[in-house]
């Protein structure tokens, strides 16, 4: 901005952290022509008009065009690709504000000529800080006002605003305007706070990276055993009006894939909190999830079988196939009998204990995918496996035979 040699900007971050007041400050400090738009409302021939604009005022004194377009995630893909030649060759200066990830929502060719910003929420001490500023300048906030104010009021819209300093600073005008009069004293109080901003803003995209990303943690603490982070998780979605279907899915993997046979009753109840779920509705489901998440996350650990099965698909996919045994094949049609298949099975339930010795894989395939850790019920799969190994080795033919 000191050299004036801004280059294309991404803005990335949740709603009234200072996106768009920074593209106004750019504006002010710049000797470029600044223009705006907003992409719900904006068209291809609003672009348009501004790239000839542009190309005209770069031509005739050499003036650069700066173009701010706000949510241009909400511009589709048509419209993004109008921007990228004249962005390229510099006849334009974007800077793009967008609260949904932007390598998610902004075409790539776009994000690559341009640099990405993240912006972060606000702490409570920066939207303390502004709201005061705000009650004491005379100017811009609401400063001509004889204005009483109490800590705990403040310290109440700097909690529940999360973040936001749009809706903090909505909230105190809303506080503040609804009492004033010219030689009024006006008091802003806890109680007035609680009635100018009624509920905490609870930001959630049910579709960007804020679903993924509560997602990911709830998904995380059920594998990391940590019941606390695991419920919180879990509320902060439900809160945000996360879908429960989703929700149910994420517990119903994570006992799959991460309890699995170390405690088989974690996946029939994610099933049962599913079904549950499904039929009560809000709230009474939120019940039923909590229930699953945290017996999910107290429940021993194995991904014992999650391994098992990717590495068998894996060997399906990239290995060559492997035939069916005789002995395994379908025996119920008459022209079987004739192909030898099925006629040396035998029949597990004819002998002690229900087990017998035979080959289920080609003599050619001899490998390994499970392996039982010695974690909750698996610990009895193992042991129950290890018997069976030993019968095997029994059963081979001492040497010399």
């Amino acid at each position: 901005l000191e050299a004036d040699r801004l280059s294309s900007l991404i803005f990335y971050g949740p709603p009234g952290v200072g996106k768009t007041s920074l593209a106004s400050v750019i504006a002010n400090y710049t000797k470029a022509k600044f223009h705006q738009l907003s992409a719900p409302s904006a068209n291809v021939k609003d672009i348009r008009d501004i790239i000839m604009l542009a190309k005209n005022r770069l031509e005739r004194n050499g003036t650069r065009t700066v173009l701010f377009v706000d949510e241009i995630h909400r511009f589709n893909r048509a419209q993004q690709d109008v921007l990228l030649d004249d962005v390229e060759t510099g006849v334009l200066i974007l800077i793009g504000a967008t609260t949904e990830n932007p390598f998610f929502s902004v075409n790539s060719p776009l994000i690559s000529r341009s640099t990405v910003f993240q912006f972060e929420s606000l702490t409570q001490e920066d939207i303390l800080k502004l709201l005061q500023t705000a009650i004491k300048d005379t100017e811009r906030g609401l400063g001509k006002y004889n204005i009483e104010t109490d800590d705990k009021a403040l310290n109440y819209l700097a909690l529940m605003c999360d973040g936001d300093a749009r809706k903090a600073l909505t909230a105190l005008e809303v506080g503040i305007l609804s009492q004033a009069s010219k030689n009024q004293v006006i008091k802003f109080n806890l109680e007035v706070a609680k009635e100018s901003i009624q509920q905490k803003t609870i930001n959630y995209d049910g579709t960007g990276d804020t679903h993924y990303d509560l997602a990911s943690a709830l998904q995380k603490s059920m594998r990391g055993s940590d019941p606390d982070a695991t419920i919180y998780w879990l509320a902060r979605m439900l809160a945000g009006g996360e879908d429960i279907r989703f929700i149910a899915r994420r517990i119903a993997i994570c006992a799959t894939e991460d309890v699995g046979n170390a405690d088989p009753m974690a996946t029939v109840l994610a099933a049962s909190a599913l079904q549950i779920s499904e039929f009560v509705g809000l709230p009474e489901a939120q019940l039923a999830l909590a229930q699953a998440a945290l017996y999910v996350a107290c429940s021993p650990k194995s991904n014992a079988s999650s391994s098992a099965i990717w590495q068998a698909v894996s060997d399906v996919k990239n290995e060559p196939i492997k035939p069916v045994p005789k002995h395994l094949k379908d025996s119920h049609y008459a022209a079987a009998k004739k192909a030898g298949y099925g006629i040396e099975y035998k029949y597990p339930h004819n002998y002690k204990d229900s087990y017998v010795v035979q080959d289920y894989l080609p003599d050619s395939m001899k490998k390994k995918y499970y392996y039982p850790k010695e974690s909750g019920y698996e610990k009895n799969i193992q042991g129950y496996l290890q018997k069976l190994q030993s019968l095997i080795e029994n059963s081979k033919p001492s040497k010399g035979q």
